[in-house]
Parts: structure tokens; C-alpha cells; sequence
């Protein structure tokens, strides 16, 4: 006897693989914090400074030409100041003061140490710019909103 009858077994077909986001999404997140971390918000060096005389008219009155304005010295914390992203030594700078002041009398100086800066070199970027002459001088630090 024979049984003509064969058994057949089928599988079921495998279902596709979900290509899954979230580990796509922990690298992305990973990534920003490590690059939030590692960036720098405060460097004032990068934002572009220019004279008020040259993207404006040229007054008709000689006494208010280039009247008010400013020179921003950032003071490092290895006590290096630097104008523009420029670092100058302490008579650079007393020269570049003095050659600014007798195009403007009323030149503003101020002075933004940083948080590591010494206090020496505080004091002696001071000493220099008002042997230079100025007048106009502020110390201002900048300060975290709460």
C-alpha cells in the first residue's frame, strides 16, 4: 500500500524588515549636544566692527566729523589684547590710541576683559590707553541672563 497522498509544509514568508529611526535619532542627538558643548557663543571677535565715518555721509560741519566713535579692546585671559581679532603688545596698542585719538578727540575706549583675564593686565591696558590720552574710557563685562 502505498499513500499517494504527500504532506506539504509552507512556510510563511518572512516579513520585511522596519528600518528603524531611533538610532538614527540617539546619533542625531548626540551629535548636537557634542556640538553645543563644544561651541563658542561670546567670541566677540567675530562680529564685524567698522567706523561710523565709513558707511555714513561725510558731515558738513568739521567739528562733528567722526564725532563718538568707538574702539572695543577685547582683553584675553592670557592677558593679550586683541582689536579685531588682532593681538597688540602694550605700546602697539598706546600708539594705535594715540594715532586714533588725533583723528577724533572724542574716541570711546572700552575695554572687555575676560572672565580668566588677570587683573594686572587689566590695569595695565588701562595705564596704556589713558597715557595715550583717552578720556572716554569704560571697562564693561558681560553677564549671564537668569
Amino acid at each position: 500500500m502505498t499513500d499517494t497522498r504527500t504532506v506539504t509544509l509552507s512556510r510563511p514568508k518572512p516579513a520585511k524588515a522596519m528600518i528603524s529611526l531611533v538610532p538614527m535619532i540617539d546619533v542625531m542627538l548626540i551629535l548636537l549636544v557634542f556640538f553645543m558643548v563644544t561651541s563658542t557663543y561670546l567670541n566677540l571677535d567675530m562680529i564685524p566692527a567698522i567706523a561710523t565715518g565709513d558707511d555714513t555721509p561725510p558731515p558738513t560741519d568739521a567739528s562733528e566729523s567722526n564725532a563718538g566713535a568707538t574702539m572695543m579692546i577685547r582683553l584675553g585671559s592670557d592677558g593679550v589684547p586683541t582689536i579685531r581679532g588682532q593681538p597688540y603688545s602694550t605700546p602697539d596698542l598706546a600708539h594705535l590710541i594715540a594715532d586714533r585719538l588725533s583723528a577724533d578727540p572724542m574716541l570711546a575706549v572700552l575695554v572687555l576683559p575676560s572672565a580668566a583675564a588677570d587683573m594686572q593686565a587689566l590695569i595695565s591696558v588701562m595705564d596704556s590707553i589713558t597715557h595715550a590720552g583717552a578720556r572716554n574710557l569704560r571697562v564693561v563685562r558681560l553677564e549671564a541672563l537668569e
